[in-house]
């Protein structure tokens, strides 16, 4: 399928996303929309369509699979992401990380700020960056606020895991990759990430690789 034209307005893109069933095409890494920014959803697509566009991006995301997804990754510049975590990991990872159950989330609008001081560094991956992996050190926790699909006001306090994925979907809309954060050194194909470096803290590869860790 083509890509709906950039110039199009921007309800008729999404509506040309909209027209084929099933998940949406994902942009990968070199595509301008992941570099450029979003715009402040302010009713651009209206009730109906924005409901259409957010179960989109739940199909799309759990097709994939992920536990994120930002709508530049489907080639759309609106301030929109979803999240959604079983977290089906285990209980040392669980620990290690902090990853812990996060349940389907909108967030529109979202900015984030740190609470406190403390920072951990982890692999990250990105639908957008497929086949490969690498270190990021981020804040532990994270005030996020904005709206949901309703329009209303979220201020929440995200720790662990979960703040480390409102931190990575709200970077796309800022028109960052993971990779802008990362620890380069660390960079690992998935083959041999899940080989080498499946402990559940990144230790290991940190003396491998040679890089720091907060």
């Amino acid at each position: 399928m083509a890509s709906p034209s950039p110039r199009a307005p921007l309800a008729e893109r999404v509506e040309e996303l909209l027209a084929v069933d099933g998940p949406l095409p994902i942009v990968a890494a070199g595509d301008p929309v992941l570099r450029t920014g979003t715009v402040r959803y302010d009713g651009q697509l209206g009730p109906a369509l924005l409901a259409r566009f957010v179960e989109a991006l739940r199909v799309t995301m759990r097709a994939a699979p992920g536990v994120g997804l930002a709508a530049p990754q489907v080639g759309v510049e609106l301030r929109i992401a979803v999240i959604e975590d079983p977290a089906p990991v285990p209980e040392e990872v669980r620990v290690a990380r902090g990853r812990v159950p996060q349940p389907f989330r909108v967030l529109v609008n979202p900015a984030y700020e740190p609470v406190g001081s403390g920072r951990a560094a982890f692999f990250e991956g990105c639908l957008s960056v497929p086949g490969w992996q690498a270190v990021v050190a981020r804040p532990v926790e994270v005030r996020l606020t904005g709206e949901d699909e309703g329009g209303r006001a979220l201020d929440e306090v995200f720790g662990g895991w979960p703040a480390r994925i409102v931190q990575h979907e709200t970077d796309h809309l800022d028109g960052l990759l993971y990779l802008d954060r990362a620890e380069l050194r660390s960079l690992s194909a998935n083959e041999t990430a899940a080989r080498r470096w499946a402990q559940p803290t990144p230790e290991e590869a940190a003396r491998a690789l040679g890089f720091g860790l907060p």
